[in-house]
């Protein structure tokens, strides 16, 4: 049986609400990474800073298009170019913020393949994505189009 390991670590100074952060992992793409609640909460377009959820979209998002890539490769229908976007809506709520739904939007460029089948390995890359199973408990919607 295969197995691996991912670590990213995250470091914190200071209050919840003043305070502030890093996150680093080991192949560099995060070093030290600032972030923090401002950044965080008090930035409607995300461009301010990183924040866990941005990170999260962007590991569903990759994730995603990769386990589909295989199912339609597997199929007998590798794709020419698969792009995906994934939006988290976050929702406060009596227990503070959560997760309300994930939707992955999906354009693909699948030479050959019906629309019917492209579905349904769509839908079957979103049920065996390990991020997807990993989210499991939020709505994940999938939008997904042939180009």
């Amino acid at each position: 049986m295969a197995h691996f390991k991912r670590t990213a670590t995250a470091s914190w100074r200071g209050t919840g609400a003043e305070g502030s952060g890093s996150l680093s992992g080991p192949s560099g793409v995060l070093d030290n990474t600032p972030y923090s609640a401002a950044k965080r909460f008090q930035n409607e377009d995300g461009k301010a800073g990183t924040n866990p959820e941005e990170l999260i979209a962007a590991a569903h998002a990759g994730c995603y298009i990769m386990a589909l890539s295989f199912q339609l490769s597997g199929a007998g229908f590798p794709p020419t170019e698969l792009r995906c976007s994934a939006t988290i809506d976050m929702e406060k709520g009596d227990s503070g913020w959560g997760f309300e739904k994930i939707t992955l939007q999906l354009e693909a460029e699948v030479p050959g393949i019906s629309a019917e089948k492209f579905q349904e390995l769509a839908n079957a890359a979103k049920a065996g994505c390990p991020v997807s199973k990993a989210l499991s408990a939020v709505p994940i919607a999938l939008e997904a189009k042939l180009v």
